[in-house]
């Protein structure tokens, strides 16, 4: 991963990370034990499936950039599924308080998103790819000049 995506990857993952802790303590205070499980499990589930997503889109910008923003859909409906997979797989658990999980869940979603938003907007990304062959300057008017008689 180039340092610029490892940069948008750290500070979306970070506030979450926060804002987990947050709800761990309030679901601790509020629920006991169970609360502060679901708290973290709300929170790395976001925080795993957000990270994955942003990783395998950055590859995908560089290897398939026609496919960039259809994957990206295709991405953020995956994740919904695999958290609603998730859900109906423990709706009926008593490891951890479901409530608590639930808005673990959405306060970590909307933190990550928010974060990865500023992140983004913050970062000096090139909207074009300088041509890698001519270090300065355009190739085609590298060309033009060498073509010149002197």
């Amino acid at each position: 991963m180039p340092s610029n995506d490892v940069r948008i990857l750290i500070q979306s993952a970070v506030p979450t990370a926060v804002v987990g802790g947050v709800a761990v303590a309030v679901g601790a205070a509020v629920e006991g034990g169970q609360g502060a499980i679901g708290a973290v499990v709300g929170a790395l589930l976001v925080i795993l499936l957000m990270g994955a997503g942003l990783y395998v889109l950055q590859w995908i910008a560089k290897s398939i950039p026609h496919l960039f923003q259809a994957m990206g859909l295709m991405m953020y409906m995956t994740q919904i599924l695999l958290i609603f997979v998730f859900i109906a797989l423990f709706k009926d658990t008593t490891l951890f308080h479901p409530k608590v999980f639930a808005l673990s869940l959405l306060a970590s979603t909307l933190t990550w998103v928010a974060a990865q938003a500023r992140a983004t907007m913050k970062a000096k990304t090139f909207y074009v790819d300088p041509d890698p062959a001519t270090p300065t300057g355009n190739a085609a008017e590298k060309k033009e000049t060498s073509e010149r008689p002197s």
